[in-house]
């Protein structure tokens, strides 16, 4: 019999079924041409096709020359088995206190021409599923058993073969039912035991706190357990985790071992000791710790401090593996397991995991694979989960990059431990992502303190005659005789009065403190003093080792082809090097360099990272013609991981969270994230207010991620403007980042390098240039980088103090303007000072300048934001001692307009303000007050309209 006929035969039963429908558009023709592409190449064929071609094989070696009627019915049997493959995670029992929705067509005989008179029958389909030729009732029973109990499983979506296959291997001959030892039994029950016996303790203790708790999804506990000690067997030595806070405490006590005493603690505690400021609520804070397993072995856990923003710590997690897997691994992804543990709601709706998964397998953040764990409380909040996403699953998200998926029923303590040690089999032997999808419920609302049945009545009558996972597991090993009624109550009794000497000897701590995050990275770091910002830093390189580099920095090699203006870049650097100048791009590349050659890692990212926005940086150079690129940086040692520079996805939420995960793990080196524009990091705006602004005075975490703000009103409109300084210095405080604005390739230079000589880490927001890359004056000369150090605060370096009546403050690009129109009027009694670190603000610095020009008359500051935005209200805050006259743009809902000839207008009339012209009759080409000498002061600003001139533009 042949493919045609055989097709035709088949085409016949299956015509109307969803799973192979694409088979009933096909000719016979085609399928035969594709049966004979198939015969030379199985995987080059689509999937369902293959399915197919794969039965008909089967067929031919097996049944001929059965009748065809046959040969009909074992296709049929063939494509139940795939249906159950396919489908059978629509007809679980999975849900423990809800009934499934229904789908349709279902998995019954009928839909796949078969019947009940036909159960005995033996079929050779069998084989299939590993039980050999069986009878249609022991075929079913066994699909049933795989694919539609406790647990559930999508995977066939999956483009790799081989996973496909492993899966289908490893589920089927067990049927996805765990076959347990008593002993194994008996430590599921203990780690049952203590989580549902925490939450009863505490329940009781703390009437009516807050604690997010974990019961009616308990389950967690024992499979959290289980993935520990399985990975430990596996060669695991790490599991970093993020979560959100339900369930916390639980998983902090029972799973990372910190003392119940110290969390009891934290329910009445008033104090803090003197590592944090203001701490956060205990459902919040991080924890890591060793632990020993059975296999002897010492794991490593972290929990990171995670914020009430759900998925907030998803990318950070991730990016704190990377950063463990690079320079504590060798770069060996199976030695450090990120897990994040999700809810269902959140997974579903928070953008942010979507941008986590796409990142999964990319070069430079890919992690090995994340184990995504989901307590499906099955609401949100108060919301219904039919009203809380569009898609089938909250866990569809993991689809997206065909990732296998686990449904397990919270109940069944067993098989949820199952599928957590079979997830991880998989991501040790396959690398990629894989989620599990925990069924459970809330026994309360949203909180202790609330009443889940004003939204869901149905749901939760249903709850609170539900047992919990603890005593339904206990009446299971009852009946197997694994224990009795005595031996289950006994063993709550010594739990329970274990808990009670913890409550009692919590009563013995005096303040509560929060330990420091990963001791052994960050002892060598302390947190730091106002004054310490204040000190100068050797951060100077010598002139031999700067010329090296840079020859090396300058060289490609001459077997390789690029693209011709590379060259001319290099050469001109090489040239202006030879001068004695760096520009911005190599004075940024010098501080990297020499940083990797002091052994400090180097990691840049963001999105068109290597070759820059304003094309400045070629951190890398694309080889012609080739899908290679040639980073000279990554030639200065022999270690791959000292310097890296990664283009991101278009991701900020993400890829900034990823990046301060991975400064948490290498204080030693310098990690940065660039945005594209400057205003784009408000997309990662949870990020910044959450761990860039406030991670220590919280969580106690320090850390030294930089992130480079493209900054600068040079009519680009309103999104490429500015960076938003005035939301960063509204965040700024008690030293918590420093805030920086650079007017020289110098001082950029030197702040990279302060960043990692001192021997404490805070965040650092660069508001970097634009057209400042290739102004002929924003250049800095070599022996600044030999003998400075990093300036806070910028005199004028080209005035007599004894002719000065005006000074001017500012920031950033606009000094050039002002400088420019200096320069054209040769204003010699107007003095330009640039604040180039605006937090923590160097007030002292900044004093002793001003007093080096006893004769000012005015002191302004200006800049080219809106007056409310920028750095006014700031500057104003800290020199309030002043009499400070502020020039900017009028008050504004938009940073900046999007049309070239008003930006042009505006930023005219702020130069002019600065320089203005006399209006007495001296008439001056630009007011320098000498006018007006022997005059107060409000009668100056009177005479010269300061106060009461109007512009269209400006204040």
């Amino acid at each position: 019999m042949n493919i045609r006929k055989l097709y035709q035969i088949s085409i016949r039963q299956i015509s109307d079924m969803d799973d192979f429908s694409f088979l009933s558009n096909s000719e016979p023709q085609a399928i035969e041409e594709l049966y004979n592409q198939y015969k030379k190449d199985p995987s080059s064929v689509d999937s369902g096709y293959a399915t197919f071609f794969k039965g008909f094989d089967f067929a031919l070696e097996n049944f001929q020359p059965l009748p065809e009627q046959v040969i009909s019915k074992e296709f049929n049997v063939i494509n139940l088995i795939h249906g159950y493959r396919q489908r059978g995670h629509l007809f679980t029992k999975t849900n423990p206190v809800r009934a499934r929705r229904q789908y349709f067509p279902t998995l019954d005989l009928e839909n796949f021409g078969l019947s009940e008179a036909e159960l005995d029958t033996v079929f050779q389909a069998g084989s299939q599923i590993g039980i050999g030729p069986a009878p249609l009732r022991d075929i079913v029973k066994h699909l049933q058993d795989t694919y539609c109990l406790s647990v559930g499983v999508e995977y066939l979506y999956v483009r790799r073969p081989e996973v496909v296959s492993w899966l289908r291997d490893r589920m089927e001959p067990v049927r996805n039912l765990p076959a347990y030892d008593s002993a194994k039994k008996l430590e599921i029950f203990r780690q049952l035991k203590r989580a549902v016996g925490f939450e009863d303790f505490v329940h009781k203790k703390f009437v009516g706190q807050k604690r997010f708790s974990l019961e009616g999804s308990e389950g967690l506990i024992p499979g959290l357990m289980a993935l520990i000690q399985k990975g430990a067997e596996m060669g695991v030595d790490e599991f970093v985790m993020g979560m959100a806070h339900r369930g916390r405490l639980n998983v902090l006590t029972n799973i990372l071992g910190k003392p119940y005493r110290k969390v009891f603690k934290e329910f009445v505690a008033d104090e803090y000791d003197d590592n944090v400021s203001l701490g956060d609520v205990k459902y919040h804070l991080g924890y890591d710790n060793y632990i020993d397993t059975k296999s002897g072995k010492k794991v490593r856990l972290c929990l990171l401090p995670n914020p009430s923003h759900l998925e907030a710590v998803t990318p950070v997690a991730i990016g704190l593996t990377r950063a463990r897997v690079d320079h504590a691994y060798n770069s060996n992804f199976n030695k450090v397991v990120p897990v994040i543990i999700h809810g269902d709601a959140a997974i579903a709706a928070q953008g942010v995991v979507y941008e986590v998964v796409q990142m999964a397998k990319l070069p430079g953040y890919q992690t090995g694979g994340t184990i995504h764990v989901v307590v499906n409380n099955q609401v949100g909040f108060t919301t219904n989960y039919l009203e809380a996403r569009s898609s089938t699953y909250c866990t569809d998200v993991g689809k997206v990059t065909n990732n296998p998926v686990f449904h397990v029923n919270g109940d069944d303590a067993e098989a949820v431990v199952y599928v957590f040690e079979l997830a991880l089999e998989y991501r040790q032997r396959f690398n990629t992502d894989v989620f599990i999808d925990i069924l459970s419920y809330r026994k309360y609302g949203h909180n202790e303190g609330d009443e889940p049945r004003f939204t869901q009545p149905t749901l939760y009558k249903a709850i609170a005659l539900h047992p919990n996972p603890r005593d339904l597991y206990a009446r299971q090993l009852i009946a197997q005789d694994v224990f009795n009624q005595s031996d289950f109550q006994r063993l709550i009794d010594d739990f329970n009065n274990h808990l009670e000497k913890e409550y009692d000897a919590s009563g013995e701590i005096d303040k509560m403190s929060i330990a420091r995050f990963m001791p052994d990275l960050w002892d060598n770091f302390r947190y730091p003093k106002r004054t310490d910002f204040d000190l100068p830093v050797s951060t100077g390189v010598s002139i031999e080792i700067l010329t090296d580099l840079c020859n090396k920095l300058s060289h490609l090699p001459d077997d390789k082809p690029f693209f011709p203006k590379v060259q001319k870049i290099l050469e001109d650097r090489k040239k202006a090097f030879t001068a004695g100048k760096v520009d911005w791009a190599m004075a940024e590349l010098l501080a990297y360099a020499t940083l990797v050659n002091e052994g400090n890692p180097v990691r840049l990212s963001g999105q068109d990272a290597e070759r820059g926005t304003f094309a400045h940086r070629h951190a890398s150079f694309t080889v012609e013609d080739m899908n290679e690129r040639y980073t000279p940086m990554k030639h200065l040692d022999d270690n791959p991981l000292s310097f890296n520079v990664f283009n991101s996805p278009l991701s900020e939420y993400g890829v900034m969270g990823f990046e301060y995960g991975y400064a948490l793990g290498v204080p030693e080196g310098l990690t940065i994230w660039e945005a594209q524009f400057g205003d784009f990091y408000n997309v990662a705006q949870v990020i910044v207010d959450q761990y860039i602004s406030s991670a220590e005075e919280k969580w106690g975490l320090m850390n030294g991620l930089v992130l480079f703000l493209p900054h600068g009103f040079e009519g680009q409109g309103p999104e490429h403007s500015s960076s938003r300084i005035e939301r960063f210095l509204s965040l700024a405080a008690r030293n918590n980042m420093q805030v920086l604005n650079f007017t020289t390739p110098g001082n950029l230079f030197h702040a990279l390098r302060r960043q990692v000589k001192r021997d404490f880490r805070v965040p650092m927001v660069v508001f970097t240039p634009k057209s400042l890359l290739r102004h002929p004056k924003c250049v800095s000369s070599l022996s600044e980088l030999e003998k400075g150090v990093f300036k806070p605060v910028i005199d004028d370096a080209n005035v007599d103090a004894a002719l000065v009546t005006r000074v001017v403050l500012c920031s950033g690009k606009v000094y050039y303007d002002l400088l420019a129109r200096k320069e054209e009027l040769d204003a010699k009694d107007v003095a330009l000072v640039r604040i180039e670190q605006l937090h923590p603000f160097p007030a002292q610095e900044v004093e002793a300048i001003l007093k080096n020009y006893p004769k000012a008359l005015l002191t302004l500051w200006v800049q080219e934001e809106p007056v409310n935005m920028g750095a006014w209200n700031y500057i104003r805050s800290m020199m309030d001692n002043h009499q400070l006259v502020p020039v900017a743009r009028i008050a504004s809902a938009s940073p900046a307009t999007g049309l070239t000839g008003l930006h042009n207008i505006g930023q005219n009339e702020i130069i002019n303000k600065v320089f203005k012209k006399c209006h007495c009759e001296l008439k001056l080409p630009y007011c320098s007050l000498n006018c007006m000498e022997g005059k107060t002061r409000e009668e100056i600003l009177k005479a010269h309209n300061y106060f009461v001139e109007t512009s269209r533009f400006s204040i």
